[in-house]
């Protein structure tokens, strides 16, 4: 048994509870891809009026995701969101109406040289994500699927071009003519991740995070970075406790906020460890879980599972 889940078994007397809680929740972090929405980037009516009807209760909904902040609005405007969006895996926090973030930790500039001329030597489609803007040093695939995975408009241009030159402004984004990185994405086969991910933990580990957030990426991302940190920012920002918090998920970098929150939910189709670190599994993406968890812990509808609830302390 892994020590996560010793863990969670360990101290589950002591987290039993969840039940006085329900009807309290008044912020929901939801990720989006695998848990609002499958490849078809659909959002089931069911989840639209559950996210509709919370609101109208007044409970702040907001989404977390890998996504930059210009490809998540359209999903935030879809469904009314008004609430600060967590981006970049939690590196930036931008409400739908502001001009400027109110939360951003970028990536240093030599690290992100470092992992795209490690991606240079390895072989690996990289892209790099920087002020707000999604850069490309070559197109490897369809457009279509830079547009439905990453973003809606991309430039391909020499890493060069992007990033600072290393006697030149820094991360400061003193000069204008260079972009400050916020991420650094990796597109490889599903199964080629785990060793990328070995590889890039070796170069670049206690330097930043490396995350994988989807079958086919993994990701370099600032130092302490993760949407859990996200979430707690902007719990403490909103005036909300712990244990008013809500966050759903289905891979690992949504682990840290289902961690978090006083109420983490995973989907039926969520990895392993994120089951193993909530406090409740909701039903899969296709049988509108992110639905059935509103109805059960926000609206207080009557749900019939047998899944023992576990609680988190504040």
């Amino acid at each position: 048994m892994g020590r996560r889940a010793f863990s969670i078994i360990k101290t589950m007397s002591d987290r039993i509870g969840t039940i006085r809680r329900i009807g309290t929740i008044r912020l929901v972090s939801f990720d989006l891809d695998g848990t609002l929405m499958g490849v078809d980037h659909q959002i089931s009516p069911r989840v639209q009026h559950a996210i509709a009807a919370a609101q109208d209760q007044g409970v702040i909904v907001t989404l977390a995701t890998g996504r930059m902040f210009s490809a998540t609005l359209p999903f935030a405007h879809r469904l009314h969101i008004t609430a600060p969006l967590i981006c970049y895996q939690g590196g930036w926090i931008q409400a739908p109406d502001d001009s400027e973030p109110r939360y951003r930790v970028s990536l240093p500039i030599s690290i992100a040289k470092a992992a795209l001329a490690l991606g240079d030597k390895e072989n690996w489609h990289a892209v790099l994500y920087a002020d707000g803007n999604l850069f490309l040093k070559e197109q490897k695939y369809p457009t279509e699927f830079y547009h439905q995975l990453l973003g809606f408009d991309f430039t391909i241009t020499p890493w060069e071009t992007v990033l600072a030159p290393d006697d030149v402004g820094g991360n400061s984004g003193s000069d204008d003519a260079y972009h400050i990185p916020d991420k650094i994405l990796f597109v490889a086969e599903a199964e080629d991740i785990p060793a990328m991910a070995h590889i890039l933990n070796l170069h670049f580990a206690n330097q930043a995070e490396i995350v994988r957030s989807h079958a086919h990426f993994i990701e370099v991302i600032p130092r302490d970075v993760n949407k859990g940190n996200a979430l707690a920012w902007l719990a403490a920002n909103l005036g909300v406790p712990r244990s008013d918090v809500m966050a759903a998920g289905d891979q690992e970098n949504d682990l840290s906020m289902v961690e978090w929150a006083g109420i983490g939910v995973a989907m039926g189709n969520a990895i392993l460890e994120v089951k193993q670190a909530a406090s409740w599994v909701a039903p899969s993406l296709a049988d509108d879980g992110a639905a059935v968890a509103l109805e059960r812990f926000v609206l207080a509808a009557k749900f019939k599972n047998s899944t023992k609830i576990r609680g988190k302390n504040p």
